[in-house]
């Protein structure tokens, strides 16, 4: 049996990561650990790293970015593979993100959805195929989202950037300046309880693809967290993605 450490254990992304964990024949949970809590009754847990008795197999990570550190430093002492689920990551945090992957598995992901990551495969071969067409992206979320634009539109920009290499981002659009041919526009959107849209728009003088992914229940980020933790516990040290999951 897989053990897993859930950490962010008592948000709501960390039930649904126990939910699947309990309903799968080759995992269980080892325990919880989230700082905003006073405890659980229905599963073993802490409020901190350092009062974790034992060691877990596979650290799944569904916290806030400014806690990524914490859970870094916790996976290369116990030697523990380790998903980042967490968005909204800045330069400091992708740099231990980066010295932890030298010393243990690592995965990062800025959306753990599966049809996401083959959004943004998609997205990157439309915009080779056609290299003179505007792009723009537009992402929405529930209105409870403080970071914008979303992880998972940056994920998809920097995606078609690999194609793209000198192109720029614009985040919103304003003022009285003409479009550049080297920009991508990225827009978010933020209204009522929606649990994530993403639509990638590659338009020409003569046609139009829009390539469109929408989540309806946040169990399938939970689903896909599970996917990718089966595959890191048989990873050797270094940073991992879903598209190297899919090669597998």
């Amino acid at each position: 049996m897989i053990r897993v450490l859930v950490h962010g254990s008592n948000g709501k992304m960390g039930g649904h990561v126990m939910a699947e964990i309990s309903k799968s024949e080759d995992m269980e949970l080892f325990c919880g650990v989230d700082p905003k809590s006073t405890g659980c009754e229905n599963y073993k847990y802490y409020d901190s790293f350092d009062k974790v008795e034992g060691k877990p197999d596979v650290i799944i990570d569904f916290s806030f970015h400014t806690l990524v550190k914490s859970v870094l430093d916790y996976a290369v002492k116990v030697e523990c593979p380790v998903l980042i689920a967490t968005t909204a990551l800045d330069d400091e945090d992708k740099k231990a993100v980066a010295h932890a992957s030298q010393k243990v598995p690592v995965f990062l992901a800025a959306n753990m959805s599966i049809g996401v990551a083959l959004l943004a495969d998609f997205a990157k071969r439309a915009a080779a195929m056609f290299p003179d067409a505007d792009i723009e992206i537009v992402e929405a979320h529930h209105n409870r989202k403080v970071d914008a634009p979303s992880g998972t539109a940056v994920m998809l920009a920097n995606s078609i950037k690999e194609v793209r290499p000198d192109a720029e981002y614009v985040y919103g659009r304003g003022g009285e300046a003409k479009r550049t041919k080297n920009e991508i526009g990225i827009h978010a959107l933020r209204m009522a309880n929606i649990v994530g849209e993403h639509e990638v728009y590659i338009t020409t003088e003569s046609q139009q693809l829009v390539l469109r992914h929408n989540a309806y229940d946040r169990a399938l980020f939970a689903d896909g967290a599970i996917k990718a933790a089966r595959f890191l516990v048989n990873q050797d040290k270094g940073l991992y993605t879903m598209n190297d999951m899919f090669k597998n």
